[in-house]
């Protein structure tokens, strides 16, 4: 019985040492942060005023329960704010992700619909243009070959006017040789002779006034029957100068009636290519609005994606610093609520009268 009684005191001395000890290290633990010192002052002010071990027992626990709640906000805010970030994190990614489609296709639309379209309106425009230059050039030169024919033609009337007259002061002429002398016949070769220098060996009637000359040269003209043949041929080539004169106007007239209906077929089919380029003009005008407007759209919808991606990369950079205030403060967190409960155990104990900081 009584090794049974001394067994027992030894244990308990021993426990007792136990305690003591480990009182001691976990003192030493506390003394080592500015929060544990703290807390343990204020025990040993409690102790000092001898105030009840229970009510500080009571604070220590509220600190510890203040902690907690603290650490669980915490990590609540922080689950919140990571929520946020994600759904932020997706929603850019989709708006930046829309963007680029939105510029790819708006450069696809440009490149292989509209810039083609332009391009072939623009040559459209310029082979009108160019019809246009080759119309205006063929009004030019009707006009001056129209010009040039009405010149001729002048001439030629003028020519045949002069042979006109020079038959008439033929004939003139003819009726005075009733005993013509020397003189007089030679009058009237040189008469013949001027007529065929006016009418010229190109016209048609050169072969009958030489015929006239050849047949004045040989009469003596005494012979009026000779005159008579004379004066009728020299009639019938008057007539037939005349008649000239009246076809080549006649042909004139007609001449310059389908030099005018040419020239107005040039101003209308002129007036057509510039209706031509006017509606080429429309849908190039369209076309370039429609270059203009997607043009617009493109860059307005790049800068969106440089936009989106900016406010990716700040938002993944801040989300980065809150992190590591939300690990920090954890940590903090975390080791305070481990102290604060090394400082209840040390209130707890059996004996903290000694504890000095």
């Amino acid at each position: 019985m009584k090794s049974i009684l001394l067994i027992a005191l030894i244990a308990v001395a021993f426990t007792a040492r136990v305690q003591e000890r480990n009182l001691a290290k976990v003192t030493t633990d506390l003394k080592k942060s500015t929060y544990g010192s703290a807390l343990l002052h204020l025990v040993e002010l409690h102790s000092m005023a001898g105030g009840p071990v229970q009510e500080l027992i009571d604070a220590i626990e509220e600190l510890i329960n203040d902690l907690e709640d603290e650490l669980e906000e915490l990590e609540f805010n922080f689950q919140v704010r990571t929520n946020e970030h994600n759904a932020l994190v997706v929603s850019l990614e989709q708006d930046i992700q829309d963007a680029v489609i939105d510029v790819n296709n708006t450069q696809d639309t440009l490149d292989n619909l509209l810039f083609p379209r332009r391009e072939q309106l623009q040559v459209r425009i310029e082979q009108i243009q160019e019809n246009q230059e080759g119309n205006r050039k063929n009004y030019d030169e009707a006009i001056l070959v129209r010009e040039q024919e009405h010149e001729d033609f002048e001439l030629q009337i003028a020519e045949l006017n002069e042979a006109t007259a020079a038959v008439d002061d033929a004939l003139a002429l003819l009726e005075t040789l009733t005993n013509p002398s020397l003189l007089q016949v030679k009058r009237f070769q040189n008469s013949l002779k001027n007529i065929e220098q006016k009418i010229k060996s190109r016209s048609k009637m050169a072969p009958m006034i030489k015929a006239l000359i050849s047949l004045a040269s040989n009469q003596n003209f005494s012979d009026q029957g000779i005159i008579g043949q004379i004066v009728d041929a020299l009639n019938e080539f008057r007539n037939a100068v005349v008649d000239s004169i009246n076809a080549q106007t006649a042909a004139e007239a007609q001449a310059q009636a389908d030099h005018e209906e040419y020239l107005e077929q040039l101003d209308e089919e002129y007036a057509e290519f510039q209706r031509q380029i006017n509606r080429v003009n429309v849908d190039l005008t369209a076309t370039n609005e429609k270059i203009d407007q997607l043009s617009e759209f493109r860059d307005q919808r790049e800068a969106d994606r440089k936009q989106y991606t900016a406010e990716l990369e700040l938002e993944n950079n801040t989300y980065a610093e809150e992190t590591d205030t939300y690990t920090n403060l954890k940590n903090e967190f975390t080791r305070e609520l481990g102290i604060s409960e090394q400082a209840l155990s040390v209130v707890e104990s059996a004996d903290f009268s000694n504890i000095q900081v």
